[in-house]
């Protein structure tokens, strides 16, 4: 995921949260709503209370490989929060994968009804 790609400002973080629409499941909760700018971003949270630093640290970069593998799933022009819970600190790669990818498509399917 490049740089461009990512939302890094808390003020940022906070507003997408408190002010956009979510879906979730046992492993993670996405935030979404749409931008002005021409691309998709991302930002990945972990709360410290679900494990230590290091596993955080490959949840997060879990998330991202994930993201990267399955770029036709998500449109281009939204801003995505994933908070990842604390169920998914024990789950395997695959496991995690598949609901990631089972739930943006699950968002987008919401997205294109919404359109028409």
């Amino acid at each position: 995921m490049k740089k461009i790609n990512v939302v890094k400002s808390n003020q940022e973080f906070n507003d997408i949260i408190n002010n956009s629409k979510f879906v979730k499941n046992k492993y993670f909760v996405i935030y979404y709503r749409p931008n002005d700018l021409n691309r998709y971003r991302f930002g990945i949270s972990v709360s410290k209370h679900t494990c230590n630093a290091v596993n955080r640290n490959k949840l997060k970069r879990q998330v991202r490989n994930i993201l990267d593998n399955c770029k036709n799933i998500y449109s281009n022009c939204k801003d995505y929060i994933i908070i990842i819970r604390k169920s998914s600190f024990m789950e395997d790669y695959h496991i995690l994968e598949e609901n990631l990818i089972s739930l943006l498509s699950r968002l987008e399917k919401e997205n294109r009804n919404e359109e028409k």
